[in-house]
């Protein structure tokens, strides 16, 4: 006998700091139960500041909420505020992050301008110099940071720990009775790394809620470790993703696995999938990837979905999966103009199904949906509106008026919502 319904009960966030990141009027808010914010990076060459600012551009308006761009050479920081004036001028607020490794300590000191223009600094302890060196970089840039007013993510990466740390570790590690593995110390390197690291940035006086930290690897279960190890041991908001996930599925799939287990388990304030774009690929693609993660589990909703079935021998025809691909690229192209005129549609769901075993029901279920005939079954193609059947459709243009009835629900159920709001 059942005693009780079955449930994962609801996500619980971990209890942070909350951090601001601002560019003039236009904040976003990491941490505190804020919602998870999606993030992403350029990869054009920042001495191209028309190109950069494109690309930051796209980037937005596919809905990263926070872009970072490489600053590695004076010139790509003479250019941080050509971009972010060009990018002001077309309207697109984004805070930009600018990405340190080696010699941003002097770029930050030499070029104001690009201090000034950057919303918040990304700082690797791995790569800010060795020895004293390593100590007086980090404090400089830490100083730069408290002198702008920018927070700052310290990110460690695995493959560039802090030589002197690890061997630390490993030292104390062989003092053991029970050494750990090698794996093991390893991923305490990271750990410690960005802890000691924040700490060192509070004493130098930057804010504790100035501080995100972020322990990037290229493997799920490192993933997981370390940032469990993380989440247990400091308050700071953490920033999800694995250093390099990959190209196509693989990318996605190792992304999904990682991010989706600390997620479900409340750890995580900011995520970025680090997809490799396919040759001539389109960099957003790993903006909406990451907010697929979050609104499949129910952490945020960015754009309406759609439900498909596989397919299956009652689905000769492909034509249900070109419905479903054409509407689900219509919906996203939509939402820059809908997400202000119809407030609550991106929770929308749309079914497309290929035949009546399943197709009626999931259309009931969505607040849209159609149902389309498999394999010798009669070419009609009933609709479904708020779990009621409403018309059906037939011949030639089915997918033309699918789009038209979808267009004409989301005006007539999101649009009223707005007036009622302004009423």
């Amino acid at each position: 006998m059942i005693d009780a319904p079955m449930s994962v009960g609801p996500l619980k966030r971990r209890q942070t700091r909350v951090m601001t990141v601002r560019w003039l009027d236009h904040s976003v808010l990491m941490g505190g139960g804020a919602p998870v914010v999606v993030q992403s990076m350029t990869n054009t060459d920042t001495t191209d500041a028309i190109a950069t600012a494109i690309q930051v551009k796209d980037l937005a308006r596919a809905g990263s909420e926070l872009v970072r761009i490489t600053v590695n050479t004076p010139a790509a920081a003479e250019a941080v505020p050509a971009i972010r004036d060009q990018l002001d001028r077309m309207g697109v607020y984004v805070p930009l992050v600018g990405d340190f490794h080696y010699n941003g300590h002097k770029l930050l000191q030499q070029v104001p301008g690009c201090a000034q223009a950057l919303s918040k600094y990304r700082i690797n302890p791995g790569n800010v110099g060795a020895g004293r060196r390593r100590d007086d970089n980090f404090a400089r840039m830490i100083e730069v940071a408290c002198r702008h007013e920018k927070p700052v993510r310290i990110g460690v990466n695995w493959g560039s720990l802090d030589q002197d740390l690890l061997a630390r570790l490993m030292d104390v590690n062989a003092a053991r009775s029970n050494p750990w593995d090698a794996q093991s110390v390893m991923r305490e390197a990271l750990v410690t790394s960005a802890l000691e690291s924040a700490a060192r940035a509070e004493s130098l006086g930057l804010p504790g809620n100035a501080i995100t930290l972020s322990a990037k690897v290229s493997n799920v279960q490192d993933l997981v470790a370390v940032y469990r190890a993380l989440a247990a041991r400091c308050d700071y908001p953490l920033h999800l993703g694995l250093t390099e996930a990959g190209m196509g599925s693989k990318g996605i799939v190792a992304s999904t696995a990682g991010i989706g287990v600390l997620l479900q388990e409340g750890i995580g304030d900011t995520i970025r999938v680090s997809l490799t774009p396919e040759p001539g690929g389109d960099r957003t693609r790993e903006v909406v990837v990451a907010q697929e993660i979050l609104q499949t589990m129910g952490l945020r909703a960015f754009a309406p979905l759609v439900v498909a079935c596989p397919g299956c021998g009652r689905t000769s025809s492909t034509f249900f999966q070109e419905l479903a691909s054409s509407i689900q690229s219509f919906l996203r192209e939509q939402m820059p103009v809908w997400r202000s005129r119809y407030p609550g549609v991106e929770s929308m769901q749309v079914a497309v199904m290929g035949c009546v075993v399943n197709g009626p029901g999931e259309s009931r279920h969505a607040d849209i949906g159609i149902s389309l005939p498999g394999a010798d079954e009669a070419p009609v193609a009933p609709v479904f509106v708020d779990g009621e059947r409403t018309v059906t459709l037939k011949g030639e243009r089915i997918a033309e008026e699918f789009q038209v009835i979808v267009e004409n629900y989301v005006q007539r159920r999101y649009g009223a919502a707005r007036d009622m709001e302004h009423a």
